[in-house]
């Protein structure tokens, strides 16, 4: 791929080993270590750091001061909102390497992460799930679950377009934005075609 595909500030490093996809932009003071693989139309804020391996999907809005760990997957059309966090081992000590006990991370289609926000290692994010500023996760969130808080807790579910579903007496909900109806059963949510 030739590099005018994608844009890199000149402040910022590209190693070695990495694919960057057509209409990506890296914008100040980012580092983009070995053997990662970007999407096409990211956009890479000003002080990220993308730690080797790291997989990420198209249309992928990373906001500044975001470091994304070795073991993190985000699929297409993921935002990390400003100076969200990510780890990749349970019980991390200084003077203990562990770097054979990384722990996958994967946040599906169209996840949102708020500003702020803490994922700890090893769990997966649904598709369409909202984590809110601030929120710590510590486990496996569901397809279009909102949640907020530390530890975080769900207070609703959420379309795929950022609006908050209220589900009526049939368990059922239109989007204000999209006009895309959902159905609530039980724990889950789904989009009725």
């Amino acid at each position: 791929m030739e590099a005018e595909d994608y844009f890199v500030h000149e402040s910022s490093y590209v190693d070695n080993g990495c694919v960057i996809g057509k209409g990506t932009k890296i914008w100040h003071f980012s580092h983009i270590m070995p053997n990662c693989t970007i999407g096409e139309n990211c956009n890479v804020g000003q002080n990220v750091v993308i730690s080797p391996e790291v997989v990420i999907g198209n249309n992928v809005k990373i906001q500044n001061n975001v470091s994304i760990y070795t073991g993190v997957i985000c699929e297409d059309d993921v935002f990390l909102g400003p100076s969200m966090v990510f780890t990749n081992v349970m019980n991390p000590r200084s003077a203990v390497s562990r770097k054979n006990e990384y722990k996958k991370t994967i946040l599906r289609k169209g996840v949102t992460i708020g500003a702020n926000a803490t994922i700890v290692c090893g769990i997966e994010i649904g598709e369409y799930a909202f984590v809110g500023a601030g929120t710590v996760v510590i486990r496996n969130v569901k397809p279009y679950e909102m949640l907020v808080g530390n530890p975080a807790r769900q207070i609703g579910w959420m379309s795929e377009h950022g609006e908050k579903l209220e589900f009526n007496e049939k368990s059922e909900a239109v989007c204000k934005f999209s006009g895309e109806k959902y159905l609530l059963n039980k724990d889950s949510i789904q989009k009725i075609k």
